[in-house]
């Protein structure tokens, strides 16, 4: 464990970051299942390891460097206020569940908020983006564009700004040049596989970041969401089917016989949009829009198949989950985000190939 904090405490450490956040999911995670597994054999020693993520994750500074020296906790948060309105805030509730804020030190508050924000709609977001920074410079701290953690992707975009002054904080930013250290084939492909495969490595590092993010691939586990922070195996499963149908998508692609590029786009799609949150991201939320690009490239390959004479038609399955049922299989339900009775995301698009039917799966509210 000595080694565990030693890591945490380094100081503007990315490692140090990705190390508590996992350790934040793994917390959660226990006490959820601790909650429905209380007679487990294990439950006893769940206690003792929760006490020991309890300590571990205590904001600490060191008195001295000597390691015999008292770890005494540290000053208040400097963020208290930005906690507080967010927490409370009802319209966040509706698109983020009511789970309380976890983080435990400013730094990693600010970029709890801040991932949070990708997951709602946009205008929603804008206000409390602006908002948050506004509370974050009365609390003393500064927006600042320079202090970054980058992600591999095609184009070059801010996320969120990082913090400087009274709080030191990392942001969030897209970077074609973090790009150039993975290799991505180029070959003869379309521009739509070379945003495929960038779009696939971003995913990825999103997962290594993001806590909460859950999947629903139907290949991998069919009858629940489930967490990938808390169950490893399902994350190292779902990425690879993700790299498995990606490499599908790739062969047909290649052999450039529409049908059959059709239904691998289908199933490289589902894998994209089946990595999700509970409650699910809002369609027109940075999430939503990320996803979106891959359905949009799926219209495309639709439309080349039906001028090359099929007859094609795919249908992205949204509204009151009642009238679309039909055309859907194998759905999962929550009892949280979105409307009661309204599908909250669809996983797989309704297709119809040559008057064959090829059915969808959504996530959808309980009506309780």
């Amino acid at each position: 464990m000595q080694h565990l904090r030693r890591l945490l405490e380094v100081e503007n450490s990315e490692l140090a970051q990705l190390l508590r956040f996992s350790l934040y999911g793994l917390e959660a995670s226990l006490k959820k299942a601790q909650g429905e597994l209380s007679h487990d054999p294990g439950a006893k020693i769940c206690d003792e390891v929760l006490q020991e993520l309890c300590h571990l994750l205590q904001p600490s500074t060191v008195a001295a460097l000597d390691n015999t020296k008292i770890i005494t906790p540290t000053s208040e948060l400097k963020l208290t206020r930005l906690r507080e309105e967010f927490d409370s805030d009802k319209e966040l509730s509706l698109y983020l569940g009511n789970s309380p804020l976890q983080s435990q030190t400013d730094s990693d508050l600010w970029n709890e908020i801040q991932r949070k924000l990708l997951r709602i709609p946009e205008d929603v977001a804008t206000y409390w983006r602006q908002h948050a920074l506004n509370l974050a410079q009365d609390a003393g701290a500064t927006e600042d564009n320079s202090n970054l953690y980058q992600l591999p992707f095609i184009r070059d975009e801010i996320i969120y700004p990082g913090l400087s002054g009274s709080v030191n904080a990392k942001g969030l930013e897209l970077s074609q040049k973090e790009l150039l250290n993975y290799k991505i084939t180029h070959g003869e492909e379309s521009a739509d596989m070379h945003l495929l495969a960038c779009m696939l490595i971003l995913l990825i590092k999103l997962i290594d970041i993001e806590p909460d993010l859950h999947h629903a691939l139907k290949s991998v586990f069919s009858f629940d969401v489930v967490s990938l922070h808390s169950k490893p195996e399902q994350r190292n499963q779902y990425i690879e089917a993700l790299s498995d149908r990606f490499q599908r998508t790739q062969k047909a692609e290649e052999n450039a016989y529409p049908l059959l590029t059709l239904r691998a786009w289908i199933d490289i799609d589902e894998a994209i949009h089946s990595l999700i949150f509970v409650p699910p991201a809002e369609r027109y939320s940075w999430w939503g829009k990320l996803q979106q690009e891959s359905r949009r490239i799926l219209k495309k390959v639709a439309d080349k198949a039906n001028n090359a004479g099929y007859d094609v038609r795919i249908r992205q399955l949204s509204g009151l989950y009642a009238d679309i049922c039909a055309f859907s299989k194998d759905d999962l339900q929550l009892d949280c985000g979105g409307i009661p009775g309204e599908v909250l995301s669809c996983l797989r698009v309704y297709a119809r190939i040559n008057q064959e039917d090829s059915l969808g799966r959504v996530i959808f509210r309980s009506l309780r």
